[in-house]
């Protein structure tokens, strides 16, 4: 197949490349033939939003949207020719629109640009996308060659200077800084910050492609051109957007790297290292959690899980990999879910919703393809599989030739260090900057490995619901990346839930319950969380709930005194007065602020040191400093069923 993507140069072309390890990811190859028709969808004028700083908290929710703009065309002996305008307020509807243009088994193939993001989550960009600038280019493929990869003799790269990046390291260490005063204000918990580097090319980029898939084979590896359109995509990508296929949906987040090792000890104790990192599983555990949440958004209760959890084993790198997986609600399709966990949340960080917004701020350029997805899709049966464009070059053509760009970035958390997250984008970059010929071949010289996968166990055990309970909860819903996992397990317990935003209008709730779910920042933003924890029904409220609650009865709200605590599993220490047990109960937390004092409640668990409030009670009015839902929190659910069982005796 890489023999017939070279041979046709100057045409729109499609390559979907299956490069391993062998496992349950890596499937097939893909070569679409005589393509016909398209989708662009182009950037519309849209104003930037205001000046502002998520990384301060000052995060703007903008539901209201100006349309996505497309063209449907048509491949005509004069070139492609638009046929028909269309419009979108959602990126899921704008694929509905090409089901009257799709027989029954062809697919639409392509790629999207991270910056769709301005349709999935409720935000504006301070810094969008210029107006009319292509935001996804789609093909429909009506048939595809399907056979093993043939891989040509190579040449080494052709050596060409004038690269240049969008950061000196020291200032990508600062950033780095930035990132983690804001988590420790508490403003959000991981960010993914991306750096770029650019530099002309002096070969095709299906050349530079070649060179990726021999030195760099990843299984959601990639090739996309827009020959009129100037635009090719290289993507040697290890990661999985999402998979749906007859009604269930699959997803695949990679946090926490190690490089390869010089030979089969050091490989050893550096994938030990991995698996015991504290940082690495932390950072990795908050990406489960998120994506848990976000296919809850498409999923029946109850069946969103941990499926299998995984050290792989790609060329020059070695990730942490987990697979979670979930069952779609009747009536929701793969179009609905692409929308839900678009883009996603590994190259974007958690709360989703403010980090993306903190990324604008921070990156202050487009993203364009990077952090994307290219795949395909069925728009009748809703199967498909997006992967996530990193390890990706995104080559644009112009009277001078080829120019290529290459992003490369890491999760920040509070324990991320300045220097050795420089030191991690410089090589994961590396790849790919040498393909394109910037690096000198022995420069930043990596050990390379063969490719191979090792199951690790999951950190996600079964539940067992022993009792349901047929009870009506109000959820607040406070802008976090974890409430669906929260409102699931709700639901699988029996309840009926109904949300509400935090930062709406305060309403009088005719409910058996309350549970005030967590959020970034403090709870003074949410004016229903705080009009919530004065009920006289029974409330539980989780972090920013449980904040809500202690500050409303005389508590004051600090910054941590020992650190913030993002994903990690601690040792909760109870009396026994609240919903925990009398004793010590491992349990997830994601804060960096804590109260203090005792105000007008009981304090009914404290961490390790006895020094932190982590649980509190007044009369039926619960907060817990912790996240029960969280993977890692082994018997979390039963801290949920003793607050139904309490409600339901009241």
């Amino acid at each position: 197949m890489i023999d017939k993507l070279l041979a046709s140069q100057g045409e729109d072309r499609i390559l979907l490349l299956s490069g391993g390890p062998e496992s349950h990811l890596a499937k097939r190859n893909m070569f679409a033939k005589d393509m016909k028709m398209r989708l662009v969808i182009t950037q519309p004028k849209i104003d930037p939003q205001e000046n502002h700083s998520p990384l301060n908290g000052e995060t703007i929710v903008s539901t209201a949207k100006t349309p996505m703009e497309g063209t449907i065309q048509i491949k005509t002996e004069q070139g492609w020719q638009m046929t028909q305008i269309v419009n979108a307020m959602t990126l899921e509807s704008m694929l509905r629109t090409l089901k009257p243009h799709t027989p029954n088994g062809a697919v639409w193939a392509g790629a999207l640009s991270y910056d769709l993001v301005q349709w999935t989550q409720p935000i504006k960009l301070q810094y969008p996308p210029t107006e009319g600038e292509i935001l996804a280019i789609l093909w429909l493929v009506e048939e595809w060659e399907m056979e093993a990869v043939i891989i040509p003799e190579l040449s080494e790269p052709i050596r060409v200077e004038g690269e240049v990046s969008s950061h000196s390291d020291e200032e990508h260490a600062e950033i780095v800084h930035r990132i983690k005063n804001s988590i420790t204000a508490g403003e959000l918990y991981q960010l993914n910050f991306g750096r770029a580097w650019q530099g002309p090319l002096q070969e095709d980029p299906a050349m530079i492609f070649h060179r990726l898939a021999t030195n760099n084979p990843a299984p959601f590896s990639g090739y996309i051109e827009a020959a009129d359109l100037g635009l090719a995509l290289a993507s040697s990508s290890p990661e999985i957007l999402v998979e749906t296929v007859g009604g269930m949906a699959m997803t695949a987040p990679i946090k926490g790297t190690r490089p390869r090792g010089s030979d089969s000890d050091q490989e050893s104790l550096l994938r030990r290292d991995l698996v015991h990192d504290r940082k690495e599983r932390a950072e990795h555990r908050m990406l489960v959690d998120l994506e848990r949440n976000d296919l809850g958004i498409v999923t029946k209760p109850g069946s969103v899980k941990q499926s299998r959890f995984d050290v792989e084993a790609y060329a020059n790198v070695q990730h942490l990999v987990s697979q979670v997986t979930g069952e779609l609600v009747d009536g929701k399709d793969g179009l609905d879910a692409l929308q839900a966990l678009f883009p996603g949340g590994s190259i974007t960080g958690c709360p989703k919703t403010v980090v993306c917004a903190a990324i604008d701020e921070l990156e202050q350029n487009p993203r364009s393809f990077w952090t994307g997805s290219m795949g395909w899709i069925d728009v009748h049966s809703g199967d498909s599989t997006w992967n996530i464009m990193i390890r990706t070059l995104e080559a644009r053509y112009s009277t001078e030739g080829w120019e290529g760009s290459v992003v490369a970035g890491g999760g920040i958390t509070i324990e991320s260090n300045p220097e050795a997250e420089v030191a991690e984008a410089i090589w994961k970059a590396a790849a790919l900057r040498r393909a394109c010929g910037w690096l000198n071949p022995e420069s930043l010289s990596i050990p390379e490995g063969e490719l191979a996968t090792y199951p690790l166990y999951l950190e996600q055990q079964p539940f067992t619901v022993e009792k349901s309970f047929n009870l009506n909860i109000a959820f607040v819903d406070n802008l976090d990346s974890f409430s669906h996992n929260i409102i699931h397990a709700l639901q699988n317990f029996g309840c009926s839930v109904e949300v509400f935003d935090g930062r709406g209008a305060i309403t009088e709730f005719e409910h058996d319950a309350v549970v005030i779910g967590p959020g970034p920042g403090r709870p003074e933003i949410s004016p229903l969380s705080i009009h919530a924890a004065n009920l006289e029904i029974p409330v539980l409220g989780i972090c920013l709930g449980h904040q809500a609650i202690g500050i409303t009865r005389g508590m004051e709200l600090v910054v941590s005194p020992l650190g913030p605590v993002h994903g990690v599993p601690s040792e909760i220490m109870a009396n026994g007065n609240g919903l925990l047990n009398k004793g010590n109960h491992t349990m997830t937390r994601y804060n960096s602020l804590v109260l203090t004092g005792s105000g007008e409640l009981e304090i009914t668990a404290t961490d390790e040191t006895g020094s932190l409030p982590m649980e509190i009670r007044d009369g039926n009015t619960y907060g817990v400093q912790f996240h029960p839902e969280s993977i890692g929190s082994p018997n979390g659910m039963q801290v949920l069923a003793e607050f139904l069982n309490r409600v339901a005796h009241c």
